[in-house]
């Protein structure tokens, strides 16, 4: 890992010109304090936003840090209140959000900068495990994801979905995908959900002492759009991702990378424009990177593109 980042930082060091002059159409170069707000440790945000925020370092007189963090609810907030600049975010947590739904208290004024790439819901369960299905976790001990995270507020949704909401169904607990590793190796949990993209680097360590499994979501995809929304949909995980015999069903579910609506236009742009020109070192933080396209990047509903990321994305059209 120490030897992985000292390549990254060489490698950032030489490829990112960005921001240190500008041309006449380009607004201010970007300057001051950007915190980038990520996820749990062992999780797609931790490993992507620290490569981004290590990018944002990296330019003149900026100073970027990553922040861990419970995920995409604790992210939206940490925006909302200004502690954060820059956050990922699930698509179904921002329409909570801007729409001012539980468990935010108000609506909030975030916007996207980005459309990156599509969480997976991922129930783990030990490869000897009864369970097979979501509605076979009834009386299980199942993990839900860490306190104000999306996984947590998707998790909850599914079991509801099931017909398991009830505190008397099963016994959640809220602990970030790492802490659910090792109490599911432990056998202190039956499983657990995480909301992340793929290879989600603490289930793959997880499997190189505990046998485990998906559990096939095919079944609550249905009932989960109807009462939810067209923000999930219906995927698989590829069988080779963690090894499996075949592929599984699950849901999945938009991210994006969002700020403040009055962030000023040219820290957006500018924000924006490091995004892409420094995918190549992004992919080498986690391969979910590649995902990142501008022809799909702006599909950012239910979120609105702020205007200095719409400005870039004008101007790099080929």
């Amino acid at each position: 890992m120490r030897l992985a980042r000292l390549l990254l930082g060489a490698v950032l060091a030489l490829a990112v010109p960005l921001a240190g002059c500008t041309g006449a159409d380009e607004p201010a170069r970007l300057s001051g304090v950007v915190t980038v707000a990520t996820g749990n440790q062992g999780g797609v945000y931790a490993e992507y936003g620290a490569g981004y925020a290590g990018l944002v370092e990296r330019l003149p007189d900026v100073s970027g840090r990553a922040l861990h963090t419970g995920g995409s609810v604790e992210n939206l907030d940490l925006v909302d209140q200004g502690k954060a600049q820059v956050a990922f975010a699930l698509a179904d947590s921002a329409a909570d959000a801007v729409a001012g739904r539980p468990p935010f208290s108000g609506r909030s004024p975030v916007v996207a900068l980005a459309a990156l790439y599509d969480n997976y819901v991922q129930l783990v369960v030990r490869a000897d495990s009864p369970v097979h299905s979501v509605k076979e976790l009834r009386g299980a001990r199942v993990s839900v994801g860490s306190e104000g995270s999306g996984t947590t507020l998707t998790a909850e949704r599914i079991l509801e979905v099931a017909g398991l909401s009830g505190d008397e169904d099963v016994t959640t607990q809220r602990l970030d995908v790492r802490e659910s590793t090792r109490a599911l190796a432990e056998g202190r949990i039956d499983a657990f959900f995480w909301s992340g993209g793929l290879p989600t680097a603490a289930i793959t360590e997880l499997r190189r002492s505990t046998p485990v499994r998906l559990v096939d979501l095919a079944e609550v995809v249905p009932p989960l759009t109807r009462a939810f929304g067209e923000l999930y949909t219906q995927t698989t995980v590829p069988a080779v991702v963690y090894g499996a015999q075949s592929a599984v069903t699950t849901v999945s579910v938009p991210n994006f990378l969002v700020v403040r609506r009055d962030m000023p236009d040219a820290q957006a742009y500018w924000l924006t424009r490091l995004l892409f020109e420094g995918q190549p070192q992004l992919i080498r933080a986690h391969p979910e990177a590649r995902r990142l396209d501008r022809r799909t990047a702006i599909a950012s509903h239910p979120l609105d593109l702020h205007p200095g990321a719409a400005r870039w994305y004008r101007q790099s059209h080929p």
